[in-house]
């Protein structure tokens, strides 16, 4: 079949082409859109069967979190007692600032024997 020159087309042919054209897409879209519509109603009926699984294996978002034990302190902030670090986790800011003008991690070191360490 050889392609129409559109070019060379009177109006009226190019409307009617244009209704033509826009009327099969449209019956297109609706099949698309049913069959879509029928692939999501078989996926979620396989999620509900699946569902014997809990929730937590699906889900991981859904487990409640692992209770963890209280970490005591191990450095304090000397200039402002308030604020502490256990030693885990990302370094403080302050703690990083003070290790960077020469500090030793050793000098913020809390002595939990009851004594300070300072």
């Amino acid at each position: 079949m050889r392609k129409p020159n559109l070019n060379d087309m009177p109006f009226d042919e190019l409307w009617l082409l244009h209704e033509e054209i826009t009327k099969i897409l449209a019956e297109r879209i609706v099949a698309e859109k049913h069959e879509l519509e029928k692939r999501l109603a078989q996926l979620n009926r396989d999620n509900i069967s699946g569902a014997n699984l809990s929730d937590a294996a699906v889900n991981p978002a859904s487990r409640p979190r692992r209770k963890y034990p209280r970490v005591l302190p191990k450095y304090r902030n000397p200039s402002s007692p308030s604020e502490t670090w256990s030693g885990r986790g990302k370094t403080p800011r302050w703690l990083v600032v003070a290790l960077k003008t020469g500090r030793k991690i050793d000098d913020f070191k809390i002595n939990h024997s009851g004594k300070r360490n300072d």
